[in-house]
């Protein structure tokens, strides 16, 4: 299947073409049809599977089939972060290159009276973060009243960030006559459910890539460690391969990643570090170069990687392994994007080996562990689960003494 075979307009196959989109992915070919015969759509699809596009497009080509003059959005994209809002802006951007489409986001982060004089103008989209458009909404500095379609993408993060309240407040807000959509990494659980019931009229179910399952387009292995500074020079080798172009390198905390994006730095390797107390100028510059080659390696944390849309990572990173099975999956699905292949390496010390069985589980699989010639680890996951030969108990020693003398 291609594109063409979706019935879109010759304007969006020219976009799509143009960002050498070849191919629709299954979530694109499964979502499209569906959001374009006008049903609600419930669809599950883990990152990195080409979801932003499986509903910008029908979202584009609805407002080709129905021209409409109108002040107020008749679209409205939720997302859980800004950096996702911005995102999603980017491909309505790019895929609506050969229209005449104006689109806004509304989003923490940013100058709030800049975005309520940006609202005096006419525009179709509106792409907002649920906390600031409720605010607005609230001051009557933005009207819904002619939405024509609503869509929330990431509803599962919303849910674990606690903007439930906030979106059903928006939702009570909506007028009762348009189709929607919500798109989420996992359909698991009454929370989910609770949404799409609210959201959704007899909606059509997608599942696509479930989110215990990984990108095929993404290589994974392990190497172990034995200790920080053995971590510190696996991590260089990696980096100074002629294969990685550019990577992103995981950590837990703040602090982590400050202190290693310096080390990187020492070691003459080109690093900076993300992380969620930078403002929002700050982070769009750093991604920015990050982007355009000037930086080889971004250090980030797990709060600062939301919303990332970046292309060309070749390695993803894992210096710290996550605490939970779906950041593991959110992880590696910063690379393998777009039909490129990509390699996510986890690197593993002795007291990490419980978090790796935690994600192995959650895949259902076991990692590939892997060496680098003269950095194997004197550590291995066979002998960290050899079992411990206990000396005898002083007592019951002197005990078992007594009797042999007996």
């Amino acid at each position: 299947m291609n594109f063409a075979d979706l019935e879109l307009d010759e304007r969006l196959l020219s976009a799509l073409e143009a960002q050498h989109f070849n191919r629709p992915t299954p979530i694109q070919q499964a979502a499209i049809p569906a959001l374009l015969n006008g049903e609600d759509v419930l669809a599950g699809a883990a990152t990195g599977t080409g979801k932003t596009a499986a509903f910008v497009l029908p979202a584009l080509q609805h407002l080709i089939d129905n021209p409409k003059h109108s002040h107020w959005p008749r679209i409205l994209m939720l997302a859980p972060t800004r950096e996702l809002a911005l995102q999603i802006r980017g491909v309505v951007r790019q895929l609506s290159a050969n229209m005449t489409v104006r689109s806004m986001v509304i989003s923490g982060g940013f100058a709030q009276n800049k975005q309520i004089e940006n609202l005096g103008n006419p525009f179709q989209i509106l792409i907002a973060t649920p906390g600031r458009l409720l605010n607005l909404l609230e001051q009557e500095e933005v009207e819904l009243s002619e939405l024509e379609m609503v869509i929330i993408d990431e509803a599962d993060r919303m849910l674990d960030m606690g903007l439930g309240p906030d979106v059903y407040a928006l939702l009570d807000a909506l007028p009762g006559d348009f189709q929607a959509a919500l798109f989420s990494a996992t359909l698991a659980g009454s929370s989910i459910q609770r949404f799409a019931d609210k959201l959704l009229d007899n909606p059509t179910v997608i599942q696509v890539d479930a989110a215990n399952q990984q990108s095929t387009q993404v290589q994974q292995i392990v190497y172990f460690a034995d200790d920080r500074a053995h971590k510190e020079k696996l991590l260089q080798a990696i980096v100074n391969d002629p294969s990685c172009q550019s990577a992103i390198v995981f950590c837990n905390k703040k602090e982590r990643a400050i202190s290693l994006a310096d080390w990187l730095q020492q070691q003459e390797i080109s690093a900076t570090v993300l992380h969620g107390d930078f403002i929002q100028a700050k982070r769009l510059e750093k991604v920015q170069k990050f982007r355009e080659g000037k930086i080889k390696v971004l250090v980030a944390t797990d709060v600062a990687s939301r919303g990332l849309d970046l292309l060309n990572i070749t390695h993803v990173i894992n210096y710290d392994l996550p605490l939970r099975g779906d950041l593991y999956i959110h992880r590696i699905g910063r690379t393998g994007r777009a039909q490129n292949v990509g390699i996510a390496i986890s690197l593993v010390e002795g007291h990490e080996i419980k978090e790796l069985e935690r994600i192995q589980y959650h895949l259902q699989r076991t990692l590939p562990v892997g060496k680098i010639e003269g950095l194997e680890a004197r550590f291995s996951l066979k002998k960290s689960k050899a079992p411990n030969k206990k000396k005898p108990h002083k007592k019951k020693a002197a005990k078992a003494a007594l009797k042999k003398k007996k």
